[in-house]
């Protein structure tokens, strides 16, 4: 199991953009991917972007086109560029080791967060 930090969160207007960070502590895609996930509300935690380990990436419908994750190898860091932020993509963002093809993540364990603001 890896260990995460995120950050990167932070308040913007509908329209505008962030890029959040996760430094990844261990070593990453040998048995898991990686992946992108938000918790709004008191809702369940979702998955919204995930990465294969040869580099294919995935979205959630509500994020398609306006979300772009990417790892850098060198820096061992996820990232996640957003743009066209809707007040929806409020939440707390987490990054994850996941089960390669799936949405699932790999372990009950989560780091705090980032926390993402979007006003309208």
């Amino acid at each position: 199991q890896v260990y995460v930090t995120e950050s990167g969160g932070g308040s913007v207007q509908a329209g505008g953009s962030l890029t959040l960070s996760c430094e990844i502590l261990g070593t990453t895609f040998t048995r898991y991917c990686m992946g992108w996930f938000r918790r709004v509300g008191g809702k369940e935690r979702e998955g919204v972007a995930r990465i294969e380990k040869d580099a294919r990436t995935f979205y959630v419908d509500s994020v398609q086109g306006r979300f772009t994750i990417s790892h850098d190898n060198a820096k061992n860091t996820l990232s996640l560029q957003m743009s066209d932020l809707k007040p929806e993509d409020s939440g707390m963002y987490y990054c994850q080791e996941i089960l390669c093809s799936s949405w699932y993540s790999a372990f009950n364990n989560w780091d705090k967060g980032t926390q993402v603001f979007v006003s309208s």
